[in-house]
C-alpha cells in the first residue's frame, strides 16, 4: 500500500471503513491520527485567537487608562531601547522638594486645578488680587513674565509658590503653547488661562467650578461686568438673573442672534480673556493653537470645536461668578516715540511708533492666516466631517418638513 500524501487521500479511499485485513486496520489508523493532527491544530488556532483577542482588550485598556503613553509608545520607536514599565510620558507643573519629612512622606496631587497668568509687572498688584482668589482652592500658579522681570515679584508671600517662566514680549498663547503641552498639565482637572488685567471682587473659583462641573461646561469663562472696558460680544456679559447661560439673543449690530443660531457669537463661545477648559477640551484646544500666530486672533471661534460634543451645550458663561474686565493693555504698550535725525539730508524725522498699532496689525494679519489654515485644512481633509453643518442641513431638512 502507498503511504497517503495529502488529505485528498482521505476522501478518495471509499472503502476505507469498509475493508477487512490488515489493509483496513492500517487505514483506520491512519483516519484516527488525522483526526488528532486536526483536533490539536484546532486547539492552537483557538488559543492564538484567543490569546490575540485577550491582548487587543487589554490594549484597548490600556489606551483608555494611558492614552498618552500609548500615542508616544505608538508613534515612535525612539523608545525601543527602554523597557515598557520604565516609560513616563507625562508630568506636571508640580513644585518638589528636595526633600520629604517624615509628615509629608507622600503628597496628593490629586483634584488639582492650574492657573496660567501673563503678567507684566505694572499689573503686579492685579495679578497679585487673582491669585490670593486661587490659592486657597487647590490651584497650581504659573506666570508667564513677558516683560522679563521676575525680581520685581519675590516681595509677594506666595511668590515662591509660583512657577515663573520668562519670555521677552510673548503672548500668553505663545508661552501656553510651549509650556502647557497636554502631556505637562495632564493631571489638572481645568486649566484657567487668564490675562492678567482682571478684576475678582465678585468671584469665587470654588464656586466656579462647581457650577461648570453640574451644567457639564467643557469650556467656559466668567462672564463680564457690564461696566467693563473692551466688550465685544454680548454673549459675555453678565446675566443678573441666571447662574449661567449658553447663548444669548441679540437683534442689534451685523450678527443677529435668535433662537436658530448654533455657532459663535451667539452660542458655544466664549472669549480669549479668561478662557476655562476642561482637561479633555484642553487637550484639543493645544493642538488647535497655532505655534507661530501667537496673538490667538480667530481662535476663540473655532474653539467650539474643542467642546467635546456639542458646543451649543458644553460651551458656557458663568453669570453668578463675574469679573470685570479692566481692558489695561500694556504688552507692546508703553514704548516712547523715537526720534531719528537723518544727517545726510539734514532733515528731521520724527518716528512715533506705536506698539499697540503693530500689535493690532500683526494681529489682523494672522486672523487672516488662520482662517485660511482652517480652510485649507477642512478643503484638504476628505474623511472630516464638520458636525455643526451636519447639523445644521438636519434642523434645515426638518423646518421645511414642519412647514410642509
Amino acid at each position: 500500500m502507498k503511504t497517503p500524501t495529502s488529505w485528498i487521500w482521505v476522501f478518495k479511499k471509499k472503502n476505507s471503513f469498509s475493508d477487512g485485513g490488515k489493509s483496513g486496520g492500517l487505514k483506520m489508523k491512519q483516519v484516527s491520527f488525522m483526526g488528532v493532527v486536526c483536533t490539536v491544530m484546532l486547539f492552537i488556532v483557538y488559543r492564538t485567537t484567543n490569546y490575540q483577542y485577550q491582548a487587543y482588550k487589554e490594549t484597548e485598556m490600556e489606551e483608555r487608562m494611558h492614552p498618552f503613553n500609548q500615542e508616544i509608545l505608538l508613534s515612535s520607536r525612539k523608545l525601543d531601547g527602554l523597557p515598557r514599565g520604565i516609560i513616563q510620558a507625562r508630568s506636571d507643573l508640580e513644585l518638589r522638594p528636595l526633600w520629604l519629612t517624615s509628615s509629608k512622606l507622600t503628597v496628593d496631587y490629586s483634584n488639582r486645578n492650574l492657573l496660567a497668568i501673563a503678567a507684566g509687572i505694572k499689573q503686579k498688584h492685579s495679578v497679585d488680587d487673582i491669585v490670593q482668589k486661587f490659592l486657597p482652592e487647590n490651584f497650581t500658579i504659573i506666570l508667564f513674565h513677558y516683560d522679563g522681570n521676575v525680581k520685581g515679584w519675590w516681595d509677594l508671600e506666595w511668590s515662591n509658590q509660583a512657577i515663573h517662566i520668562v519670555a521677552h514680549n510673548q503672548t500668553k498663547w505663545w508661552f501656553a503653547k510651549r509650556f502647557l503641552h497636554p502631556d505637562v498639565v495632564s493631571i489638572y482637572d481645568y486649566i484657567f488661562l487668564w490675562d492678567e488685567d482682571l478684576g475678582v471682587e465678585d468671584f469665587n473659583p470654588a464656586r466656579y467650578l462647581e457650577i461648570v462641573r453640574e451644567a457639564g461646561l467643557e469650556i467656559s469663562q466668567p462672564a463680564l461686568h457690564p461696566n467693563s472696558s473692551d466688550i465685544h460680544h454680548r454673549i459675555t456679559v453678565r446675566s443678573k438673573k441666571k447662574k449661567f447661560h449658553r447663548r444669548v439673543y441679540d437683534s442689534r449690530g451685523s450678527v443677529k442672534c435668535t433662537e436658530e443660531s448654533r455657532g459663535p457669537p451667539c452660542t458655544g463661545f466664549v472669549e480669549g480673556m479668561a478662557p476655562v477648559f476642561s482637561r479633555s477640551a484642553w487637550h484639543c484646544t493645544w493642538h488647535l493653537i497655532q505655534n507661530d500666530l501667537v496673538h490667538g486672533w480667530g481662535l476663540d471661534m473655532k474653539l467650539g470645536y474643542c467642546a467635546q460634543g456639542d458646543r451649543t451645550k458644553n460651551v458656557g458663561v458663568v453669570d453668578s461668578e463675574f469679573i470685570f474686565h479692566k481692558g489695561i493693555q500694556s504688552l507692546g504698550g508703553g514704548d516712547s516715540p523715537e526720534k531719528k535725525v537723518s544727517n545726510s539730508k539734514k532733515k528731521r524725522i520724527v518716528s512715533n511708533h506705536d506698539g499697540r498699532t503693530e500689535i493690532r496689525r500683526q494681529s489682523t494679519r494672522e486672523f487672516t492666516m488662520f482662517k485660511e489654515r482652517w480652510n485649507r485644512a477642512v478643503e484638504e481633509d476628505k474623511k472630516w466631517i464638520d458636525p455643526f453643518r451636519t447639523d445644521q442641513r438636519r434642523r434645515k431638512k426638518q423646518r421645511l418638513r414642519n412647514n410642509h
